[in-house]
Formats: C-alpha cells, sequence, structure tokens
C-alpha cells in the first residue's frame, strides 16, 4: 500500500508498504520530518527530476553493518598501514555530499538533487548528519555521509576518486562508531561493494530494537 503525506508530521506504519519498501509519496524534507523517518527506518530516495514530491521507502529486509564485522581485507590493511591517506571527520561535509551528487547527476534515476543536498546540509548544520573524508595531500579522494541518531548511523552515500576511498571512509566509520558505542550502519540496500565489507540482512524487528537501544 502506497500513502499519501500532508503537511502534518507523521508517517505510516512500515509494515504495510509496498514488497520494494515503497511506503509513502509527499510530505518535505524538514528535520523533523527526517528525524521522524529515520527514526523508523525510513528514508527519501527518488528521482528528482521525474517526482515533484519526496518518495519515502523503508524496506523490511534490512541490511546493516554491524562496526565490530566490518571486513578488512589484508590488502586493505596493507594501505591503511602505507598512511598514504588521511581521514578525517565532518571536515568537508559540503565537499562530500556534492561530489557523491557530481559522480551520478547524469545517471538516470539521480536522487541527490539541489532539494537533498540542501536538507542534509542543514542535518549537519545541526550536527544530526555526519561525513568521513578521505584526503591524498590537499585533494579530497572519497568519503561518505550519512545521519547519524543515537547509536546508529544511516549510510547516504560514498564516492572513490580512487581505488578503495570508500572503503577507507567506511572502515573508519565502523571503527569510530565501535569506538562510541555505535550499534549498526544502515545500508539501506545491498550492494556487491557493502557485503564484501561484511554487510547482512536482518528483520525489520531486530533493526528497530538496535535502533531504539540505549
Amino acid at each position: 500500500m502506497l500513502f499519501q503525506l500532508d503537511d502534518r508530521l507523521w508517517f505510516p506504519d512500515p509494515t504495510l508498504g509496498e514488497p520494494d519498501g515503497l511506503l509513502a509519496v509527499g510530505g518535505d524534507l524538514s528535520v523533523d520530518r527526517l528525524v521522524l523517518a529515520y527514526s523508523h527506518g525510513i528514508f527519501p530516495w527518488y528521482d528528482f527530476r521525474q517526482f515533484d514530491q519526496p518518495l519515502w521507502y523503508c524496506p523490511l529486509d534490512r541490511f546493516v553493518i554491524f562496526p565490530s564485522e566490518i571486513h578488512v581485507s589484508h590488502s586493505m590493511r596493507t594501505l591503511i598501514n602505507k598512511g598514504h591517506y588521511d581521514v578525517t571527520l565532518d571536515c568537508s561535509f559540503e565537499a562530500v555530499i556534492k561530489q557523491c551528487s557530481n559522480l551520478r547527476i547524469n545517471e538516470r534515476g539521480a536522487w541527490l538533487g539541489p532539494d537533498m543536498i540542501a536538507a542534509y546540509t542543514e542535518l549537519h548544520r545541526r550536527r544530526l548528519a555526519h561525513s568521513v573524508e578521505v584526503w591524498d595531500g590537499s585533494r579530497l579522494v572519497g568519503g561518505l555521509y550519512g545521519v547519524a541518531l543515537d547509536r546508529a548511523f544511516f549510510g547516504e552515500s560514498m564516492f572513490s576518486l580512487v581505488p578503495s576511498a570508500s572503503k577507507l571512509a567506511l572502515i573508519a566509520l565502523a571503527r569510530t562508531l565501535e569506538a562510541n558505542g555505535g550499534v549498526l550502519i544502515d545500508c539501506q540496500f545491498e550492494t556487491a561493494h557493502l557485503k564484501s565489507m561484511g554487510g547482512r540482512h536482518i528483520s525489520y524487528e531486530e533493526y528497530m530494537k538496535l535502533v531504539r537501544s540505549v
């Protein structure tokens, strides 16, 4: 079932959504609505050229990485130990999100348009969205960003301009979360890349228990 949102701040029961996770259409990308959405595992994802209202998804089969289970291959350990790249946290959020957008902006179904960039930049200003940056000297070569609520991190997008830069960012994120009591990284959907880094499926029920854990 697909629900139409209005100006009220609400979301329907995620278990009533479509099989692919599509739950609702409409509403806005305000901070309050985004926080409410993520606190229930709901996120906006839509082709900004095709739709003039946000589409909201909540897959019941969740793909996550537990920080303690991040897979660091031998080649990645070697790369990390070489120390060629520097990794920072929240040093260049706007550059990261714009790079994530630019690399996909001409693809069919591109979703990271001006409204989404503005919304997540405001979340970052409120310290609710965060970025990880990978640097080769002064050049930004990789990174990721997402939303953090309590002990959960909801990953949104990542990029690499050199091999393995996004892996470095993800490993740094997982290690930072583990050191600070973080319980999960929400990957939204399975990809081969994320599966190779330790991602696995859990039920929505288990997912929500972790998201709500304190």
